[in-house]
């Protein structure tokens, strides 16, 4: 899977350079979150613009790092989440779970 991290206003910005996150890459993504937060990272927000398509081990694994990322005190949000992904999130329920901001700027503005 093609993730990027930068650190930007104190977050672990994990950008997903991949159309699709489905059971092919879902568990390389819970890993890379995972990682991110027995590294330390308390806040982190993962970026979704390129993303055209989620399944069912795709949303798995970002609520895997969300619940992951709340046991340790910390924060998983996303970020640019695209229309039609968003509608997963809406038909799961997931979007009353997680934090789900238009752009970076948003979160950065909304969230301590």
């Amino acid at each position: 899977m093609n993730l990027r991290l930068e650190k930007n206003n104190g977050y672990g910005v994990l950008y997903i350079q991949e159309e699709r996150v489905d059971a092919h890459n879902s568990n390389e993504l819970k890993e890379s979150i995972l990682r991110l937060i027995e590294r330390g990272e308390k806040k982190i927000v993962v970026q979704l613009e390129q993303v055209r398509f989620v399944d069912s081990s795709g949303l798995g694994a970002l609520l895997s790092g969300h619940k992951s990322a709340a046991a340790k005190s910390g924060k998983l949000a996303l970020a640019n989440v695209q229309k039609q992904v968003l509608a997963m999130f809406e038909l799961t329920r997931l979007n009353t779970v997680f934090e789900i901001y238009a752009d970076l700027n948003e979160v950065f503005e909304n969230t301590s």
